[in-house]
């Protein structure tokens, strides 16, 4: 009985899929249509208008037919052929003809936020493969492209390619970030490590999506007992995917030199204490405020363990178009007293 159950959820799922590949697979073809009528006969913005009014008076229960909707096709198309040429270096899937088959599984809403959200085709098709390979839904990948996902994955300053074989030292520089952005603390720049650590724990469901697929939250403030002193590491993970154990030491100031023998000192200690038969060395993340890459680089050159720097950011980065807009930070000052002695008259 439970494998037959099994076998209709199997069934059900492939249905799904195989449905949606042939809806993406029906908007290719309409944005393919309405782009070489516009070349061809040069089809204008009414056409595109009667066009939707056609086919949603000849389909009722169909909702995908909107002026908006047909547009977007149109977008959608034209953003994986006209789009795709132009690529400097070709990205395997992308050919520029035919639809990418990773796009085709995605669903609407997610090709649309991809079309409508990134201009570099390589861009977009790593993000789709990563909202397959995750099961993101439609708010989490807007999430992560928001918050540039792309632009931070495997930036950390790290020495995994010395301290650990090939292709474990792959998997784990691209398991982390630089800059990892907490935008969902309200805390101010000033506050303590412990300050930082409470806000991190209390929202831990938001925290491990930052940090990324395969996290496992160990504990904070874990306590180890070294020849009858006390230590505690900030937190603690366990990462399924890489096998090991991963510590974070938080830095609200400066990375400095010692905070990598600090570190190399807490795996000592996991890997004696915690590691089992089966998993693989414990690796470390300092995690500061800010750090300068080449004492990073320096710090973690003759250290044995693999440990990774990487800096937090509380807020994130305006974007360059607002950021060109906002006033200096002492003109922005000078305002305020201005306002201020103004009030006092």
């Amino acid at each position: 009985m439970k494998d037959v159950k099994e076998r209709i959820r199997a069934a059900r799922v492939k249905a799904v899929m195989s449905a949606n590949r042939e809806l993406i697979e029906l908007y290719w073809q309409i944005g393919e249509g309405i782009v070489e009528r516009q070349r061809t006969v040069g089809w204008g913005k009414s056409v595109v208008e009667r066009l939707s009014c056609d086919l949603r008076s000849e389909f009722p229960d169909s909702t995908g037919f909107s002026v908006q909707n047909i547009w977007k096709m149109r977008a959608f198309y034209l953003g994986w052929t006209e789009e795709v040429a132009n690529l400097s270096q070709a990205v395997r899937e992308l050919d520029g003809r035919t639809l990418p088959p990773t796009v085709g599984r995605l669903p609407w809403g997610h090709n649309t936020e991809l079309i409508l959200r990134l201009k570099d085709p390589s861009e977009r098709i790593w993000y789709a493969r990563k909202a397959l390979e995750h099961g993101w839904s439609r708010a989490v990948l807007v999430h992560q492209i928001e918050l540039g996902l792309y632009e931070r994955q495997g930036k950390a300053v790290t020495n995994f390619g010395r301290a650990l074989p090939p292709t474990e030292s792959d998997l784990a520089e691209h398991a982390l970030k630089d800059p990892y952005v907490f935008d969902f603390l309200a805390m101010a720049d000033d506050k303590l490590e412990r300050d930082l650590e409470r806000g991190l724990v209390e929202n831990v469901r938001k925290f491990l999506l930052e940090l990324g697929v395969g996290f496992a939250f160990v504990g904070s403030q874990y306590h180890l007992e070294v020849e009858g002193e006390d230590f505690y590491i900030d937190l603690l993970f366990y990462h399924l995917a890489l096998r090991c154990f991963v510590v974070i030491d938080l830095k609200t100031g400066q990375f400095r030199p010692e905070d990598a023998g600090k570190m190399g000192f807490y795996l000592a200690a996991v890997d004696d204490r915690l590691r089992r038969p089966g998993d693989n060395p414990s690796i470390g993340i300092v995690l500061c405020k800010r750090r300068k890459r080449l004492i990073a680089e320096y710090a973690l050159r003759n250290i044995l363990a693999p440990v990774g720097v990487s800096e937090y950011r509380l807020t994130r980065d305006v974007p360059a178009d607002l950021r060109e807009s906002l006033p200096d930070a002492d003109v922005m000052e000078r305002r305020l007293k201005d306002m201020a002695n103004a009030r006092h008259k």
